[in-house]
């Protein structure tokens, strides 16, 4: 990034910052009451919580499946640890379920306290305790009173990791959960293809407008993967779903990693990049997919760009170096050769 880019993304966050100061200023004793704090304090609470939160909860095939899941894993009376409160959803399906107390964090102070409302209009402030912290900032026998016989949370994105899922499951195993406890979800696959798609590719790359050489705000394109509804841009898949990278949440690092993949070109192409979906397995026999097919999902499918568009012909072998780091998916082409020739 330029010394000037730098320098402007440095007054970017200098101004949010003061923004933030201002806002809770009008949060201390004594400030008058007015129709203008109350505005501006909905107004922080809202750009607070991130818009699919809605989408997420009308989702009927995800609540269904973890309310199908948690009814088959929770043992009877059993402590539940809820990663991730949101509304409160998990906490209260886990204490339907049977659980006999539930410990419910949430980082976002403005969910946690939506979350401790609706679980007391529901009854179940007894059983279930709101915690506003992150996970990896819950001690046992303050914050929770013992390690969890279950661990329930949906911290994924459209590429599974964009959430911190690896990272969140890793301390929560070692720290939080009961030697032979249960994670909820338990595993989970990520598939990919081949994507020819200029329109999907033009959403974070540019070359002109209006015949004018734009390529510098390239400089300021999504580094790694990013959500898109395939369904809803001209694409073609050039080549089969294939697996990507397999993740068991109980046994596996979860660290950052990269795997070398192997993808055979179906048809003729350009790739500009890889679609990728997730198969989150959440036990009990119950699993989630996000693949372009499933509609009903309310998770995208993760568009994860090549540095430069190539094409392809039928019958090539793509050797991929795939990537999770920090949260973030990204694809490196090594080369390609002719499938007919074994290599």
């Amino acid at each position: 990034m330029s010394r000037v880019l730098a320098a402007a993304a440095v007054r970017v966050a200098l101004d949010q910052a003061t923004e933030s100061v201002t806002t809770a200023r009008t949060l201390l004793p004594g400030t008058p009451a007015s129709a203008e704090v109350t505005e501006a304090l909905l107004g922080a609470a809202i750009r607070s919580v991130p818009r699919w939160h809605f989408a997420m909860l009308n989702d009927l095939e995800r609540n269904d499946a973890f309310a199908v899941a948690l009814e088959r894993v929770v043992p009877p009376g059993a402590h539940v640890l809820d990663i991730g409160s949101g509304t409160g959803l998990l906490a209260m399906m886990a204490v339907k379920a049977g659980a006999g107390s539930v410990t419910t964090c949430e980082q976002n102070p403005v969910l946690a306290a939506v979350a401790e409302q609706i679980i007391a209009a529901h009854g179940l402030a007894e059983v279930i305790t709101v915690v506003p912290k992150l996970s990896t900032d819950l001690v046992v026998g303050v914050d929770l009173p013992r390690r969890a016989d279950v661990i329930v949370s949906e911290i994924v994105d459209c590429g599974l990791v964009g959430e911190g899922v690896l990272p969140t499951v890793r301390h929560a195993r070692e720290h939080l959960l009961e030697p032979g406890g249960v994670l909820l979800p338990d595993s989970a696959v990520l598939y990919g293809a081949l994507l020819d798609s200029q329109a999907v590719d033009g959403l974070n790359r540019v070359q002109s407008a209006a015949g004018l050489d734009v390529r510098l705000l390239n400089a300021l394109s999504t580094r790694g993967h990013f959500p898109v509804r395939l369904p809803t841009w001209p694409h073609r898949l050039i080549s089969a779903e294939t697996e990507i990278a397999r993740f068991d949440f109980a046994a596996d690092s979860l660290l950052d990693e990269s795997v070398e993949v192997g993808i055979e070109v179906t048809e003729a192409g350009t790739a500009h990049g890889l679609a990728v979906w997730f198969d989150l397995r959440l036990g009990g026999g119950i699993a989630l997919r996000n693949a372009p097919d499933n509609l009903a999902s309310h998770w995208m499918q993760a568009f994860v760009p090549f540095a430069e568009p190539r094409p392809h012909a039928a019958g090539e072998r793509v050797r991929i170096a795939f990537s999770w780091t920090g949260g973030r998916l990204s694809a490196r082409r090594l080369d390609f050769a002719s499938a007919v020739e074994g290599i």
